[in-house]
């Protein structure tokens, strides 16, 4: 665990998910765990936007062929290709997006730091071949699809202010 990833304030998780060290009742990386609830419960806001600088800001955190990079790196390009998908009706950029976030997802834990990581495989594949399948998608942490609330928002603007 890197010093730099460390933050007790972050609880623990509904389940046992990758990342989550039981014994010692803390999280491997807990900033992750911490920008990856942020960033979900704003993709299901349909702020794909703000989620996909919720996982940036934390990729910059681990370095390439990590477990950890790769589900970060793959988590922007999922919320970048729905931003896409909605925002711009641009569904060859969402593809192209999501045909990237399958390739460093795919070796990626099935519940990683909570979030339900084959759904998020199973539902991309599905947009590819037809982009309806994301309309009402909500990414799962923890078995629920949270929602946003003030901290998710405030959180972002945090990172905006920082940058």
């Amino acid at each position: 665990m890197d010093d730099h990833t460390r933050d007790p304030s972050v609880a623990p998780p509904l389940g046992n998910p990758t990342g989550w060290h039981r014994d010692r009742r803390q999280w491997e990386h807990a900033t992750l765990r911490r920008a990856t609830e942020h960033g979900v419960r704003l993709f299901n806001a349909g702020e794909y936007h703000a989620s996909h600088d919720c996982f940036e800001d934390e990729w910059y955190n681990y370095g390439s062929g990590t477990t950890e990079s790769a589900f970060l790196h793959g988590m922007v390009q999922v919320a970048a290709g729905a931003y896409k998908h909605v925002d711009f009706e641009d569904d060859a950029g969402m593809r192209s997006l999501f045909e990237t976030a399958l390739s460093y997802l795919r070796g990626t834990p099935h519940d990683f730091y909570g979030v339900d990581v084959a759904d998020v495989r199973e539902r991309l594949d599905a947009a590819l071949s037809d982009p309806a399948a994301l309309d009402g998608w909500r990414i799962t942490l923890d078995d629920h699809q949270p929602e946003a609330y003030p901290a998710d928002y405030d959180y972002v603007e945090r990172l905006e202010h920082d940058h």
